[in-house]
């Protein structure tokens, strides 16, 4: 019986390139692996069909012996390859563990002697500009998994203790023919954990915890920043059956100030001053987050918009010894609600004002004429 053509089996043509011959052979391999198929003799025929094909394909030498002369250049020998369904180490081993690594437990998150480990938490905390700056010690209450007390984590019911799982012999693993070849696996009696509970314990019904609502105390350092997350390392969820505690993430928001804005270590601060007082110069203090006061003295002319800086009273930097700044922006108010004196003060003053008095005005009124002159002409 004629074979079927590798190229054929695989779903490329002829001038495929590797990654192409990688990816057709892992979607056939998903499909018509045998652990997916069980009894299943066609799927398993199959299998090994296109593992014989990716195996030739896959290496440029058979790959032109191949392309020559076909399927006859490995029978008998032929060509000096060997048989093309065997296994020539190195290129299938990295693909198999590509392919099939889920189907082999994932061994990530079970520690030494195969103890799951705790799920990590999540703990929203929201403070405020002042706590941020400052810093402060925070108690929390956070509902999750601990080791139960009765049992000890074990498991098992207070004198009794786990037996060796009978399944595996206490190794976690065991391993499954699979056609041709084996395949190792998180064993399913004991989920990996090479024991079994006989004797359950009745608080914690062998799970080795129990859910309760534990308090700690969060450091909340100085100048900590808007969305910084704090790691309380194996402060999280316990493990099954004495297995490591996962971690505590404390994600912290800070709230919205109603003087301030914050980037990075500055501070900004943007403050309405009467209109006279721009004009005339004068003065005015500015709480600080330090809980102090500082004098802000306005140049006479100061224009809107104007910053003043605060050496120092910004920010500090969260673990370090320097501090930002603090930057206070003027904005001019229009007076409002006149009372006709004013009104008249306000007219005379207008009158006698010359463009000297109002020098940005005058000559951004100036450069316009100058630009409506021009498209007339």
């Amino acid at each position: 019986m004629s074979k079927t053509d590798y190229y054929e089996l695989l779903g490329v043509g002829r001038s495929a390139d590797e990654k192409e011959l990688k990816s057709a052979f892992r979607k056939l391999a998903m499909k018509y692996h045998p652990d997916r198929n069980p009894d299943d003799k066609a799927s398993e025929a199959k299998f090994k069909e296109i593992n014989e094909a990716y195996e030739v394909l896959r290496d440029s030498q058979k790959r032109a012996a191949y392309d020559q002369f076909g399927h006859a250049a490995f029978e008998n020998g032929g060509a000096g390859f060997g048989g093309a369904g065997g296994f020539g180490g190195g290129g299938f081993s990295d693909i198999f563990e590509d392919l099939f690594g889920e189907m082999m437990g994932g061994r990530g998150r079970r520690g030494g002697g195969g103890r799951a480990r705790g799920a990590d938490l999540r703990y929203n905390m929201e403070i405020t500009l002042e706590e941020a700056f400052a810093g402060k010690t925070a108690d929390i209450s956070v509902p999750t998994a601990i080791t139960c007390e009765t049992c000890s984590g074990s498991g098992s019911k207070p004198g009794s203790s786990p037996k060796t799982c009978a399944t595996c012999s206490g190794s976690g693993r065991v391993r499954a023919a699979s056609g041709f070849f084996s395949i190792e696996r998180t064993c399913p009696q004991c989920q990996g954990r090479g024991e079994v509970v006989s004797d359950p314990c009745g608080d914690c019904r062998g799970q080795g915890r129990v859910t309760r609502e534990r308090s700690l105390s969060v450091n909340i350092p100085a100048g900590i920043e808007d969305g910084v997350r704090i790691r309380l390392s194996g402060e999280g969820e316990a493990g099954e059956r004495g297995g490591p505690a996962g971690d505590l993430y404390i994600f912290v928001t800070v709230k919205p100030h109603e003087f301030f804005q914050r980037d990075g270590a500055d501070l900004f601060c943007r403050i309405p001053v009467s209109m006279t007082t721009l004009a005339l110069g004068g003065q005015f203090e500015v709480a600080t987050l330090d809980s102090s006061k500082s004098r802000v003295k306005v140049p006479e002319g100061t224009q809107t918009g104007k910053q003043f800086r605060l050496k120092g009273k910004g920010m500090p930097v969260m673990r370090a010894s320097s501090t930002g700044d603090l930057y206070i922006q003027v904005a001019a108010e229009t007076p409002q609600n006149l009372t006709r004196r004013q009104r008249e003060l306000l007219t005379e003053f207008e009158e006698i004002s010359s463009e000297q008095n109002n020098p940005q005005s005058a000559g951004f009124f100036s450069r316009m004429k100058q630009f409506l002159d021009g498209l007339a002409d």
